[in-house]
C-alpha cells in the first residue's frame, strides 16, 4: 500500500487533521484505513473514533472506490480503551448521550458509505470491535480471531451494535450472543453470517484486495445505488432503534451496577453485583 498519509481534510471542522490512531493509504483503486494503536491492541479512544470520521470523509472526497479496515500489531480492535472506560464514570446523563450519539453516529456512517466496505480482521475484535468489524458489508476474518459483544460483563449494555447485530442475525442468535457476553471464534462467526469468509493469517491481506478488485470490476454508481438500496430496506427502523439505543447506552452508565462493572474489570476482580 502507497501513499500512507498521515493528515487530512476533514469536512466537518475543514481543518488539517493529523492522523495520530489510524493509518491511511490510497492505491490503485482501494483506500487502506489501519488501526494504529497496536500497543493498547488498538483500541478505541474518542480520538480514534474522529480520526475515522476524518478518514471516511477524506474516502468519500477521494477517487478510492473501496475501503479495506484492518488492525496493526496482533489485534483489531479490543474495544473501548481503559483510560476512556474509566473517564466514564465521572460525566453527566448529558454527556453520556453525546458520547454515544457520536458512537452510533460512526457506526452508521461506516454501515451506510456509500462505497463497499471489507473489514480484515486480523485478530481480536471484542465489544466495539466486534462493532466495527461486522459494521463493513464483507467481513474477512483469521481462524485465531475473536469476537464478542462483552458488554454485560461489565454492567454496560450494547445498545447501538445490537440495533443492527438483530436484522444481521436474528432475535434468537442476537439474544445469545448479547446476553451471555461469550467469545466466539471466526468459524462460529461465519455460521451466523457475521463472517463471509474465514482466511489464512498469512493470506488474509491479499484475499482482501482480491474481492477489492472484485468490486471495482462493477460499474461504481449501480454499486452505490444497490448499497444504498438495500440499506434503505431497514433505514427507518434503524433510525427508531438506533435513538432509543443512545438513551439506554447513556442511562446505564449511571447505575450501580455500571460503576460495580468498570471498577471490577480496572482492578482485575470478580464484580459484586447489587442489581441496581
Amino acid at each position: 500500500m502507497t501513499n500512507l498519509k498521515r493528515n487530512a481534510y476533514s469536512e466537518n471542522t475543514a481543518t488539517i487533521m493529523e492522523y495520530k490512531t489510524i493509518q491511511l493509504g490510497h492505491d490503485s483503486g482501494v483506500a487502506m484505513i489501519t488501526l494504529n494503536r497496536p500497543e493498547k491492541r488498538n483500541a478505541i479512544s474518542f480520538q480514534l473514533v474522529e480520526e475515522l470520521f476524518a478518514a471516511l470523509d477524506e474516502i468519500a472526497q477521494s477517487a478510492s472506490q473501496v475501503v479495506i479496515l484492518t488492525g496493526q500489531g496482533k489485534a483489531f480492535c479490543a474495544g473501548l480503551d481503559l483510560d476512556e472506560l474509566k473517564s466514564l464514570l465521572g460525566k453527566t446523563h448529558e454527556e453520556n448521550v453525546k458520547d454515544s450519539a457520536r458512537t452510533a453516529h460512526l457506526f452508521r456512517r461506516l454501515y451506510d458509505f456509500p462505497r463497499p466496505t471489507i473489514a480484515a480482521v486480523n485478530g481480536a475484535a471484542i465489544a466495539g470491535g466486534t462493532g466495527l468489524a461486522t459494521m463493513c458489508d464483507f467481513t474477512l476474518a483469521v481462524p485465531e480471531a475473536r469476537f464478542g459483544y462483552t458488554e454485560v460483563r461489565i454492567g454496560f449494555v450494547p445498545a447501538i451494535v445490537s440495533s443492527i447485530l438483530v436484522w444481521q442475525v436474528g432475535h434468537k442468535i442476537a439474544r445469545d450472543l448479547l446476553l451471555t457476553g461469550r467469545l466466539f471464534d471466526a468459524a462460529e462467526a461465519s455460521r451466523y453470517g457475521l463472517v463471509n469468509e474465514v482466511v489464512a493469517p498469512e493470506s488474509l491481506m491479499a484475499r482482501a484486495h482480491q474481492l477489492a478488485a472484485q468490486l471495482m470490476e462493477n460499474s461504481p454508481s449501480s454499486v452505490r445505488a444497490t448499497k444504498k438500496l438495500v440499506n434503505g430496506f431497514i433505514a427507518a427502523q434503524l433510525d427508531s432503534q438506533i435513538a432509543t439505543a443512545v438513551e439506554d447506552n447513556a442511562r446505564i452508565r449511571t447505575t450501580a451496577d455500571f460503576r460495580e462493572g468498570v471498577s471490577s474489570f480496572l482492578e482485575k476482580r470478580k464484580p459484586r453485583w447489587s442489581g441496581t
